[in-house]
């Protein structure tokens, strides 16, 4: 028997048809931007009135309303739809960008509008390959947490993309001004284990931080929808929340990069994470 890869199972999973779907999940009838998911299913009702079901083993279904265009359905389907596919199949997703690092993956992660796709990009120009951005998915079955490398190309407002130099490739939504972009350098295509993860804060001076005991446990309860995507695919009980929080806690090591958010500042600061990951940029002049 051929097993497949984790990666290609998610593929799988995430294969898309259209068709009807139903307004209502666990006898529950969902309003516009609003989602609903059990042990077997999920179901998003979108602003644009694009309806996304899931069902294990059969794939996603998508059915447009009169204010949907191709789009909103990509940005739904590489979002709320893959973190709920992940969860349903027992993966953990992370509201968090990453790169990889000498065949190990660091993430950085924060609140909407935090940096993480910046500086994640930033990261790229040095020549550090993306894994990831704005969702993680981990696998926490086995001996080491494992990360799965996710989409390809970023998404960034105007000013990231003249900081960063990226380049731009169109618009996230009609009338946006994010974009997706082209990540300079490479792309990260296999599984990899997931060795730090770091929140981003801004304040003075810049600076990269441990974070130790309980304060870690603390953070890692993200509040973003990633989160009440696994809780709600998974209704673990507080003891099962607790050791999953406690070894990640263990297992990953846990920083905080505290940094000006001010854009004359931005490249030193980068250049005092590209430190801390031991990376020796491919580009000249970062120093700003």
């Amino acid at each position: 028997m051929v097993q497949i890869s984790i990666v290609d199972f998610l593929r799988n999973e995430m294969r898309v048809r259209r068709g009807s779907v139903s307004a209502s999940y666990a006898d529950r009838t969902l309003d516009a931007d609003c989602f609903s998911i059990g042990d077997k299913g999920f179901l998003l009702h979108t602003e644009c009135g694009m309806r996304i079901s899931y069902l294990m083993g059969e794939g996603v279904t998508v059915e447009w309303g009169a204010r949907t265009d191709a789009l909103n359905e990509r940005l739904y389907l590489n979002g709320t739809t893959y973190a709920a596919v992940a969860a349903l199949n027992g993966f953990y997703p992370v509201h968090a960008s990453a790169v990889a690092v000498d065949g190990k993956v660091h993430a950085f992660t924060g609140p909407s509008g935090a940096g993480k796709s910046t500086l994640i990009a930033e990261l790229c120009r040095s020549g550090l390959p993306l894994f990831c951005d704005d969702t993680l998915i981990l696998d926490l079955n086995g001996p080491e947490i494992l990360a799965l490398p996710g989409h390809k190309q970023l998404k960034l407002w105007p000013d990231a993309l003249a900081l960063t130099g990226a380049h731009g490739v169109g618009e996230v939504w009609t009338g946006a001004d994010k974009v997706y972009a082209v990540p300079a350098g490479e792309i990260a295509s296999e599984v990899l284990p997931l060795v730090e993860l770091c929140f981003l804060e801004e304040g003075e001076p810049a600076r990269i931080e441990p974070v130790r005991g309980a304060e870690g446990m603390m953070r890692l309860q993200d509040d973003h929808y990633t989160a009440e995507i696994w809780l709600g695919a998974t209704s673990p009980d507080k003891r099962e929340r607790f050791a999953q929080l406690a070894r990640l806690a263990r297992e990953v090591v846990l920083n905080k990069f505290i940094r000006p958010r001010d854009p004359a500042r931005f490249r030193s600061s980068a250049e005092l994470v590209i430190g801390h990951l031991g990376h020796r940029p491919d580009h000249e002049g970062t120093a700003g």
